[in-house]
């Protein structure tokens, strides 16, 4: 018995070390955390050695040098030792000079890289370093003639180094002394081209000056143009104030009225900046200019990028021939940076390894369980996927597939699966599918989705990237196409995986000037992880304070304010005369649309709601009919719809939500009739589970895909929102326009609640009455405000009884008449 122990131990012992020994846990080994920070500190200890020796050089290597070149250095003077000597008598005679200091920058540079203490781009120092060092050497002993003897005596060394003098000695041969300048010069502007696209614009004042300086006769055309367009009264923009003063004076009146709004928030460099509305959210820096066309007009009005002024003091600037650059929405936050792909965890074999034996296996029970019930075959095949196998089997002729179908139990029982699912016939073939699960399952990390050439050059305008199919194909849809998501699966099948996976994709292709996002979550805990993309990615109502949406009554004011955000975006399509959101943007673009007449930069609004059977039970139809109308008319305005259930009942997804809901995805439920309400079909049932999913696309014919949808962790999702909210971001969030609740509505001054009136309100009752026109982008336009503010000021105007009732597109109706009416009842107010 004793020796049968010993074998065991010694192949125990043997399997252990095997398993230690592996290539892949000395590389886990060597890129863990310890390690990673013990290389990083020892980088460190000779960045910091590197630079003492090469400092210590400037004023000991005099006594050195001739020590280290007869190679007799007994004792070294260099605060390095001799190895320090040796290493800075290397780098600074025989290479590059004064600018070896540029080597241990690097080398500290890099430890930080290492041990993660600071986000590092390796590559830029590195490149930025080699080209200055290079450079400086060969300048620096271009410039060595002309330089001071007493400055030159200073130095043990060359200036440049050996480097340069060599690289000066055959450009000088070659070039001469003058060429070896202009070459040095030419060389420098093309690397501050590089760092900055200013240096053009710098390089082409210097050579022609006068292109900076004002033209006077330009000037006086100017003049006379718009003194003929003010005879001929052209009414589609305001007169430039003549007096320089007076426009000054015009432009702080102006700062004066938004102060309140923006409090403590200014940029004593900048100015204060003025958001023209609510899609572009106040900056940490000034947004991008906002220079427009007017369609069908020559004339162009310019707003300068460096100091914003007031719509007044540029409304009716006739520059004709200007060409002007399309406007950038991503401007407004142009410093920021795309997740990276390094915030997702990378699994070490993504690709499913392919068991033959199991597949061979496989194929010989099918074969044998259908030749035992008279079913012939004339080929079958595999086709190994993630998590499943699809068997494609090409019947004999004469077999009915009904007959196929029917032996579902007994195929699954002779293979011993958890559950197979027989698609007969598979669309477009002549054959006969079944798909079985996979004894090892691999799984599908979202590093390699989104590091997948197809959604990296993607032209989608919202890609989802899910998963991928059987044939190990990376699956993508376009929401914008969709245009809503219904997404359903019992507890625990990876609902709540799918739609981070649906959040991370579009994390990381649009920018948050293109994008904003409502999340509801009855729950409290599924979104809560995306609470920090509050200033970048998250729209809210102005008085809300949490981003994700968890109180049922403040959903149905946010489903409301959604549908009147909605409302007021085909509007804005309607004056542009326009069909879609993206032919709007790409006319606000063009700067063909004028953002003083409301227009504004309008972002695709993602609405995502989670547990919607709660919402559902609790709200009911307060909430299903909202949802109903955006679903019906928000796709030609950008709004698309996610919602997620894990109670997929015809109480819960009723005719009207799968009416407007074509796309669905489903993960595994327990019933067949679960299935039915989601796919009106059976699959979703015979699913395996942990993000096994079919989705189906709404398209007329087209038939469940079965997709492996794609793991991301919550870890990864922290990553990712931590890297988003380190980013300078916007003082305060997107927002929605407020509603009023309809138990207050009304329009009585008895209504109105004078302690939360706007600061505001009297300028915009008082420009009403003045203009006897109740519009809403009239208040927007003269207080440059957001949609969001001026509505609510229009609803306390209503209250007060100023302005009627809305009349659809038409403006309401005045109610007071001239301004000493309007004092007495501003009067009564305060009193």
């Amino acid at each position: 018995m004793a020796k049968p122990q010993k074998k065991k131990t010694a192949k125990t012992k043997s399997s252990a070390w095997s398993e230690v020994g592996t290539l892949e846990d000395w590389k886990n080994w060597f890129t863990g955390e310890k390690i990673r920070f013990f290389i990083g500190l020892i980088v460190l200890v000779v960045a910091v050695f590197f630079f003492l020796s090469l400092i210590s050089n400037l004023y000991t290597g005099a006594q050195d040098q001739a020590g280290i070149e007869h190679k007799a250095l007994d004792a070294a003077a260099n605060y390095g030792g001799k190895l320090g000597a040796y290493v800075s008598y290397y780098f600074m005679n025989e290479c590059f000079g004064i600018f070896a200091l540029f080597i241990p920058v690097f080398l500290l540079q890099l430890s930080m890289k290492i041990m993660a203490v600071y986000r590092v781009r390796l590559w830029k120092w590195f490149l930025n370093f080699s080209i200055v060092m290079i450079w400086g050497s060969v300048f620096a002993s271009a410039l060595r003639p002309s330089l001071p003897k007493s400055f030159l005596n200073f130095f043990s060394f060359e200036l440049g180094g050996n480097h340069g003098v060599y690289v000066n000695e055959v450009l000088n041969q070659n070039v001469g002394v003058v060429g070896t300048f202009i070459l040095l010069i030419a060389v420098a502007i093309c690397y501050f081209v590089y760092l900055s696209s200013e240096t053009i614009t710098i390089v082409g004042k210097l050579l022609n000056p006068t292109r900076s300086l004002p033209n006077l006769r330009e000037r006086i055309a100017e003049r006379v143009a718009i003194e003929e367009a003010q005879e001929a009264g052209d009414k589609a923009f305001e007169t430039v104030e003549d007096d320089v003063e007076a426009q000054e004076e015009e432009e702080l009146d102006e700062t004066d009225v938004v102060e309140e709004e923006l409090e403590d928030e200014e940029d004593e460099d900048n100015g204060i900046e003025l958001s023209l509305s609510p899609s572009v959210p106040k900056a940490t820096k000034v947004a991008d200019d906002v220079d427009f066309v007017v369609e069908g007009s020559a004339e162009e009005a310019v707003v300068e990028n460096e100091t914003p002024l007031p719509a007044s003091a540029t409304d009716g600037v006739g520059q004709e021939g200007l060409n002007l650059e399309p406007y950038d929405p991503r401007k407004s936050l142009e410093n920021y940076k795309f997740p990276t792909l390094d915030l997702l965890k990378k699994f070490p074999d993504d690709a499913p390894a392919i068991d033959m034996a199991e597949q061979n296996a496989n194929k010989d029970r099918i074969i044998e369980i259908l030749n035992n019930f008279g079913v012939g075959i004339s080929s079958i095949k595999a086709t190994v996927g993630p998590t499943i196998t699809l068997y494609e089997i090409t019947p004999a002729q004469g077999v009915r597939i009904s007959k196929i179908r029917g032996l579902e139990d007994d195929i699954a029982l002779s293979l011993s699966a958890l559950g197979i699912r027989i698609i007969a016939p598979i669309p477009g073939k002549g054959t006969v599918g079944i798909e079985v699960p996979n004894k090892n399952p691999r799984i599908v990390s979202m590093e390699s989705i989104l590091n997948s050439k197809r959604f990296q050059e993607t032209t989608y305008d919202l890609p989802i990237a899910i998963g991928k199919t059987i044939t190990n194909d990376v699956f993508m849809v376009d929401l914008a196409k969709m245009p809503h998501l219904l997404v359903a699966g019992a507890t625990g099948q990876g609902k709540s995986v799918g739609l981070n996976a649906i959040i991370t994709s579009l994390l990381y292709k649009k920018h948050p000037t293109e994008l904003k996002f409502v999340m509801v979550d009855p729950k409290k805990v599924e979104f809560s992880i995306y609470a920090p993309l509050e200033k970048y990615f998250i729209t809210k109502l102005p008085e809300e304070k949490d981003a994700i949406i968890t109180d049922v009554s403040r959903v149905v004011k946010t489903l409301k304010s959604l549908c009147a955000l909605m409302d007021h975006r085909y509007d804005l399509l309607k004056k542009a005369r326009v069909r879609n959101l993206k032919e709007y943007n790409e006319k606000f673009k063009a700067r063909q649309l004028n953002p003083n007449e409301g227009h504004e930069f309008m972002p695709f609004v993602v609405i995502i709601i989670d547990e919607f059977g709660d919402l559902i039970m609790t709200a009911g139809k307060e909430v299903e009919l909202p949802i109903a109308r955006i679903a019906q008319l928000a796709r030609a305005v950008g709004m698309h719809m996610v919602i997620a259930t894990q109670r997929p009942t015809t109480n819960i997804i009723t005719g009207t939500i799968k009416a407007n809901f074509p796309a669905r995805m489903a993960f595994k439920v327990s019933a067949q009739i679960d299935s039915r309400t989601i796919l009106d079909g059976a699959g979703a049932n015979q699913l395996i589970g942990r993000g096994d999913l079919l989705f189906l696309s709404g398209m007329t014919g087209a038939e469940p895909v079965r997709v492996q949808c794609a793991f991301v962790d919550t870890p990864e999702v922290e990553r990712i929102n931590r890297f988003i909210e380190e980013q300078p971001g916007w003082l305060a969030p997107y927002e929605l326009p407020e509603v009023l609740d309809t138990d207050s509505e009304g329009g009585g001054s008895g209504e109105l609640d004078t302690s939360v009136l706007d600061s505001m309100f009297e300028d915009a009752a008082r420009l009403i009455v003045m203009h006897q026109q109740g519009s809403t982008s009239l208040i927007q336009r003269k207080f440059a405000i957001g949609y969001a503010r001026a509505g609510r000021l229009m609803d306390q105007l209503e209250k007060a009884g100023v302005v009627g009732p809305t009349q659809g597109s038409k403006p309401r109706e005045v109610l007071v008449a001239d301004e000493n009416t309007l004092d007495l009842l501003l009067s009564n107010l305060r009193a």
